[in-house]
C-alpha cells in the first residue's frame, strides 16, 4: 500500500475550552477548515465514507456519533463509523480510512476525531479516562493513569538513570513549541525550575509532566494517490502503517519501561514504508506524560534502549537536532482531546511536510518524511503512520 493513499486537506480546531459547542458543531469547525485547505477545491459530496474517533468522554455523546456528525455536515447517506480505541481512537480511524481507500472501496474518505472533556467534572472525567485501562484489577486497586505512568517512570529511573530533570526537559521543549502553535491549549513557555517546583501528581510525576484534558476536533481528507493532483499540487502520501496491542493491564507485562505495542507497530510501519528510524525527519509522539515521550524515543528506534534521556538532555529532539519530536507542542502543551489526538498528529505532519508550519519556531526545514505515534490507554494499543512527499 506504500504511497497508494494521499492526504489532500486537513483541519484543526483550537484545543482548549469549548463549552458552547456540541460534538457535531466542534467537528464541523475542523471539517470546513479541511475542505477550505484543499487548494484546488473539493465538493463535500465527493466524500464516500467517514471514520470518526472519539471516546465519548463522560457519556455526553455515546452511540451513533458518526451519524450525528455526517448529518450535521449534510454528507449523508455515506457509511460513517465511530471508532473507539481509547486515546488512539482517531489514529485507528485514520488507519481504517487508509485501508478503505487502499483497498479500492472508496476514492475519497473523511477521517478525524472529536472530544469534549472540559465540561466533565473531575471525578467523572477520571472515571471515563480509567475505562481505557484495566478495569478488573488496576482501577479497583485505586490506580489512575498518572499513577500507572509514574510506575513506568520510577522503573525507568531505577533501571536506566533517568532523572526528574529529564522529564522536566521534555515539558520545557514541548511548551517552547506549543507557545508558537495557534492551535495549542497552552501557549506559554516554562523553564526546568518551574516544572520541578510544580505540585506532585503521582511521584515522580509533577503537574508539568502531565498533559491537560481538552476539547477539540480534527479532520483529514484522504484519497487515492492517482487522483490526488486533482485536489492539490502538494499532497502528502501515506508511506506505511502499523498497529499492535499489548496486555491492557500493566502488571501483566514483562517490562514496564517499554511499550511492546509501540515496538511492534513501528516495526510494521517501517517495513511497509521501506524506511528506517534514521530516515525520519520529524515525529509526533504520544506524550500523555513526559516519561511517555522518553520511552517513545527508545521504542521507535530513535536511540538505544535506556538512552532516551540522553536525547532530550542533548537537545537532539529540538529542531536542528537529530530527530525533532512534538514541535506542535505535543499532547503536553497542544492538549489532549482524546478522540481528536491521533488525527491532530497527522494534521501537524501534513502541515510540516508542506512547509506550512510558519509560526516563529516550529517549521522543520526541508522535512520529507514524518511519523505519528498514537497510544491507547497505558500502552495497551498503538498505531504508527509514516508519511512522505514527492519532490
Amino acid at each position: 500500500m506504500r504511497g497508494e493513499v494521499a492526504i489532500v486537506g486537513a483541519g484543526h480546531t483550537v484545543f482548549g475550552d469549548h463549552p458552547d459547542k456540541t460534538y457535531p458543531q466542534l467537528f464541523a469547525e475542523a471539517f470546513w477548515e479541511a475542505v477550505e485547505s484543499v487548494d484546488k477545491g473539493i465538493d463535500p459530496k465527493e466524500i464516500k465514507a467517514a471514520f470518526i474517533g472519539t471516546l465519548g468522554s463522560g457519556g455526553s455523546q455515546l452511540g451513533n456519533l458518526s451519524c450525528a456528525i455526517t448529518g450535521d455536515l449534510n454528507i449523508v447517506p455515506i457509511p460513517a463509523v465511530r471508532v473507539e480505541n481509547a486515546c488512539a481512537s482517531s489514529g485507528f480511524a485514520f488507519m481504517l480510512g487508509v485501508m478503505g481507500v487502499a483497498s479500492g472501496l472508496y476514492d475519497v474518505v473523511l477521517v478525524g476525531g472529536v472530544e469534549k472533556m472540559r465540561d466533565v467534572a473531575g471525578l467523572r472525567g477520571r472515571y471515563w479516562l480509567g475505562v481505557s485501562g484495566d478495569t478488573l484489577w488496576e482501577r479497583l486497586a485505586g490506580t489512575t493513569f498518572p499513577g500507572m505512568y509514574a510506575l513506568m517512570a520510577t522503573k525507568h529511573m531505577e533501571k536506566y538513570g533517568t532523572k526528574p530533570e529529564h522529564l522536566a526537559m521534555v515539558a520545557v521543549k514541548n511548551h517552547y513549541y506549543g507557545a508558537d502553535n495557534p492551535k495549542a491549549h497552552f501557549r506559554r513557555r516554562i523553564d526546568v525550575e518551574t516544572a520541578l517546583r510544580s505540585p506532585i501528581v503521582a511521584a515522580p510525576l509533577r503537574l508539568y509532566d502531565c498533559c491537560p484534558t481538552s476539547d477539540g476536533a480534527t479532520a483529514i481528507i484522504i484519497c487515492r494517490s492517482d487522483i490526488a493532483k486533482k485536489y492539490t499540487d502538494s499532497p502528502v502520501y501515506v508511506l506505511g502503517l502499523g498497529a499492535a496491542t499489548d496486555y491492557i493491564a500493566v502488571y501483566e507485562r514483562d517490562d514496564v519501561t517499554t511499550l511492546r505495542a509501540t515496538v511492534e507497530a513501528s516495526r510494521q510501519a517501517y517495513k511497509v514504508a521501506g524506511v528506517e528510524p534514521k530516515d525520519i525527519d520529524l515525529a509526533e509522539v504520544h506524550d500523555c506524560f513526559t516519561i511517555a515521550e522518553i520511552i517513545a524515543y527508545e521504542d521507535l528506534g530513535f536511540c538505544e534502549r535506556g538512552e532516551g534521556w540522553k536525547l532530550i538532555e542533548e537537545r537532539q529532539t529540538y529542531i536542528g537536532g537529530r530527530i525533532p519530536v512534538n514541535v506542535s507542542g505535543g499532547l503536553k502543551a497542544k492538549g489532549h482531546p482524546i478522540g481528536a489526538t491521533g488525527t491532530s498528529q497527522v494534521y501537524e505532519i501534513f502541515k510540516q511536510l508542506r512547509n506550512e508550519a510558519k509560526e516563529r519556531s516550529r517549521q522543520v526545514p526541508e522535512a520529507e518524511i514524518g511519523l505519528t505515534h498514537n497510544v491507547g490507554g497505558s500502552g495497551g494499543t498503538c498505531v504508527v503512520h509514516i508519511f512522505g512527499i514527492r519532490r
